[in-house]
C-alpha cells in the first residue's frame, strides 16, 4: 500500500500514566499536529503500529508488562520506518546509549522544553516522509511502465520525456507537500496538475484559481474566504477556495504575478498550515494539498526581486517541468491526427486526409504556443479545409507570420546582420533560400512554404542565385 502523506501519519504517545499521555498529546496538538493517539498500556503499542499508520512513537521506558526497552527493540525489528523517540524521567547517560544502539531516533528527559519536544517530533515525521518519497521516487523512475495510466490518458503522448515526467508524477503524488509545475505557455500545465489530483487519490475537488492580477485583499478573499461584515460589501459569509479544496487539491495558476503582499500570506500558510479568513479570529487548518503552476522564469523573478526566494524553495520542494513540444516532436503525428479527429467531429465533418508534408512543415517550427498552438492550427486548418484533404494554408501562414515578426532564432525582432560588404539582391536571395532550407531540413516544398512563395517560384530563384552567394567567393 502507498504510504499517507507526512502529514497524515500518527504520532502515538506511549506512557503507562494517563495524565502524562494526556498531556503530551495536548501539547502536539497545540501545535499543529492533529493525528495524536494516546496508549497506557505497553501491550497494544505493536497492534496499533501493525493496524495505524504512525510515523513516530515517544516511548516511557519504565512501564508495567513490557518495558520501553522490549517495545523499542520490537518495533526497531518489525516497523523500522517508524522512529521512536524516547521520553523518560531517566536522566542516565548510559540509559540514553544503549536506547540509540537500539534505533531510538532521540532520547528526551522529561519535562524537556515544548519547543524541543515538538521540533524532534516535526523533524522525525519529515525524515520519514523523505526517505519514503525517495525509496518511491527510486522505484518510479526504474519502473517498467505506469500504474495508473488512465491518470495521463489527456496528455497522448510517445515521448520518452513526457513519460519521464509521468513517472515523476506517480512517485510525488501522493506527498503532502506543494508541487511547483513550470512549462511555458500552451505546454498542457493545467492538464499534468490534473493528472497530479488523479494520482494522489485524494477524494475532495481540484479547485483552479489564477492569481495573475490579483490585489492583496482580493487574493486573500479568493483563498481564505471571509466572515459576514469583513470589509464593506461582504453582506454574507463566504468559503474560500482552500475551504472548496479540503480533502483534495488547490491549484494556483500563474503563481509567477503573485503580488509580494500576498507572497507573504502564501508563505505564511505553507510554514503553518493554517489560515485565518477575513475577518476572523479564529484559525482554520489548510487540508488542501497546494499545486502551482508558472510559465516564468521563477530563478529570473528572483535575482529581480520580483518572487521571494524563501517562496521559492517552499513551493519547490518538488518540481515538475513540462517540455515543450519543439522537445518532443515524435508527438506531432499522434497530435495533429487527435486534433483533426476532435475539431471535425465538432465542425460536423469527415476527418480529411493528412499530406505527409504537413509533417516537414511542423518540424520546422518551433511552435512558441506549444501543443495549444497547434491545436488552433488544426482547427483552422479543418475550417479552411474545402476538399478531402487537409489545407497547408493555414500553418504556412502561422510559420510565415511567425517568421516576419521574429521567432525562436529572433527574439527581439526581425533583424539583419551584415559584414562590412553589403550583399548584393542576390546573394542575400541566395542565403535566405539556404537558411529556409537549413531550417526545412532539405524539403523544397516546405522552404517555399516558410518564403511564402511556391514551390515553382522557388525552384527559378535558386537557379538563378545558384552560386551567389558570398560565402562561395
Amino acid at each position: 500500500m502507498s504510504a499517507r502523506p507526512a502529514a497524515d501519519r500518527a504520532v502515538l504517545v506511549v506512557d503507562d500514566e494517563p495524565s502524562v499521555a494526556a498531556s503530551l498529546a495536548a501539547l502536539l496538538r497545540s501545535n499543529g499536529l492533529a493525528n495524536v493517539i494516546e496508549c497506557t498500556d505497553s501491550r497494544q503499542v505493536m497492534d496499533l503500529v501493525g493496524s495505524r499508520d504512525v510515523g513516530v512513537v515517544l516511548l516511557d521506558l519504565t512501564m508495567p508488562h513490557r518495558t520501553g526497552g522490549e517495545v523499542l527493540a520490537d518495533l526497531h525489528q518489525r516497523y523500522p520506518d517508524t522512529a521512536v523517540i524516547v521520553v523518560t524521567g531517566t536522566n542516565e547517560v548510559p540509559a540514553a546509549v544503549e536506547c540509540m544502539k537500539a534505533g531510538a531516533f532521540d532520547y528526551l528527559v522529561k519535562a524537556v522544553e515544548e519547543s524541543r519536544l515538538v521540533s524532534s517530533v516535526r523533524r522525525a515525521l519529515e525524515i520519514g516522509r523523505l526517505r519514503r518519497e525517495f525509496g518511491n521516487l527510486k522505484d518510479r523512475l526504474l519502473a517498467p511502465s505506469l500504474r495508473d495510466p488512465d491518470a495521463f490518458s489527456a496528455m497522448q503522448t510517445r515521448s520518452p520525456a513526457m513519460r519521464a515526467v509521468f513517472l515523476l508524477i506517480e512517485s510525488i503524488a501522493r506527498s503532502s507537500e506543494p508541487i511547483l509545475v513550470t512549462g511555458e505557455t500552451g505546454v498542457g500545465k493545467k492538464l499534468v496538475a490534473e493528472a497530479i489530483h488523479r494520482v494522489s487519490g485524494r477524494t475532495g475537488e481540484l479547485v483552479d484559481v489564477n492569481v495573475a492580477g490579483l490585489d492583496d485583499l482580493m487574493f486573500a478573499d479568493t483563498l481564505f474566504g471571509h466572515r459576514k461584515g469583513a470589509f464593506t460589501g461582504a453582506e454574507v459569509q463566504r468559503a474560500g477556495m482552500i475551504q472548496q479544496a479540503a480533502g483534495g487539491t488547490l491549484l494556483m495558476n500563474e503563481i509567477g504575478d503573485l503580488s509580494p503582499a500576498s507572497q507573504v500570506k502564501l508563505l505564511q500558510l505553507l510554514d503553518t498550515t493554517t489560515y485565518y479568513p477575513l475577518g476572523s479570529d479564529l484559525p482554520r487548518r489548510c487540508e488542501a494539498r497546494i499545486v502551482v503552476a508558472t510559465n516564468r522564469d521563477l530563478a529570473k523573478s528572483i535575482e529581480e526581486g520580483d518572487f521571494r526566494r524563501d517562496l521559492f524553495f517552499r513551493l519547490s520542494t518538488h518540481a515538475v517541468r513540462v517540455p515543450p513540444l519543439r522537445e518532443r516532436k515524435e508527438d506531432l503525428p499522434l497530435l495533429v491526427g487527435l486534433f483533426v479527429a476532435e475539431a471535425a467531429e465538432k465542425l460536423q465533418r469527415e476527418p480529411p486526409r493528412v499530406p505527409a508534408e504537413l509533417f516537414s512543415l511542423l518540424e520546422a517550427y518551433h511552435f512558441p504556443g506549444n501543443v495549444r498552438e497547434l491545436r488552433s492550427m488544426v482547427y483552422d486548418a479543418i475550417a479552411r479545409t474545402a476538399s478531402g484533404t487537409l489545407s497547408l494554408d493555414p500553418f504556412r501562414d502561422v510559420i510565415r507570420r511567425d517568421t516576419v515578426l521574429g521567432g525562436k532564432n529572433n527574439a527581439g525582432g526581425l533583424r539583419l546582420v551584415f559584414s562590412e560588404r553589403l550583399p548584393t539582391i542576390r546573394e542575400a536571395m541566395g542565403l535566405l533560400i539556404e537558411e529556409a532550407l537549413n531550417r526545412a531540413g532539405g524539403n523544397q516544398s516546405v522552404a517555399a512554404g516558410l518564403l511564402g512563395i511556391s514551390h515553382q517560384a522557388l525552384s527559378k530563384r535558386m537557379q538563378r542565385t545558384r552560386g551567389a552567394s558570398p560565402a562561395s567567393r
